[in-house]
């Protein structure tokens, strides 16, 4: 079973005996690090579940400078909401930080599942509801809170990343410099905190 397969068993509770009609509506495909899903400009044309490896999207601003708005480790699902849903051009891009496979999910592909087994659409509000809770707590902590407390929260959300993405990437993802980053990981270790278990 495909790690795809068991989010749509456990998570959106499809029918043991109904999966195999939902894994022909995907493919699975690998990807090299480094390689692109989406580019700024284009359309988004799909939702990518992460069956192993390690993605992220990110912008890139006038002047150059990336910021990463998501990772996304296995068992995660990414994709550009807007332009999916709404045909409009992607302000993203996304991108393959290691070598990964992903199910390539069609636009419609949640639609279909739904009125198929429509018993899973309370689960699937409640999975969208969690992702507006989470980006609304993000965009209050990039406001409102300290470097150290955004940190601390990443490490709660992505507990196995900082082994996985280099320092200029999290401190991307947090809104901080590399060198701020250094300067909060210095703090935390003089209190004791340990930042890789």
């Amino acid at each position: 079973m495909s790690n795809m397969t068991t989010y749509l068993a456990k998570v959106l509770e499809v029918p043991e005996e109904r999966l195999s009609l939902c894994s022909v509506q995907y493919e699975i495909k690998k990807v090299t690090k480094g390689e692109l899903l989406l580019q700024e400009g284009d359309v988004c044309r799909n939702t990518f579940f992460v069956e192993k490896g390690l993605l992220r999207m990110f912008s890139i601003d006038k002047n150059g400078k990336e910021h990463i708005i998501q990772f996304a480790p296995e068992n995660w699902l990414i994709g550009d909401r807007s332009s999916l849903y709404f045909n409009e051009k992607s302000n993203y891009y996304i991108e393959a930080i290691e070598d990964s496979e992903v199910s390539i999910l069609q636009r419609d592909f949640f639609n279909n599942l739904l009125k198929e087994f429509p018993n899973s659409i309370e689960k699937n509000n409640l999975v969208l509801q969690k992702h507006v809770k989470s980006l609304q707590d993000r965009i209050n902590s990039l406001l409102g809170e300290t470097a150290e407390e955004r940190y601390l929260k990443f490490i709660k959300m992505y507990p196995d990343l900082l082994l996985r993405v280099p320092q200029w990437m999290v401190a991307s993802y947090l809104g901080i410099t590399p060198e701020s980053l250094s300067r909060v990981r210095k703090e935390l270790a003089r209190k004791n905190f340990i930042t890789d278990k």
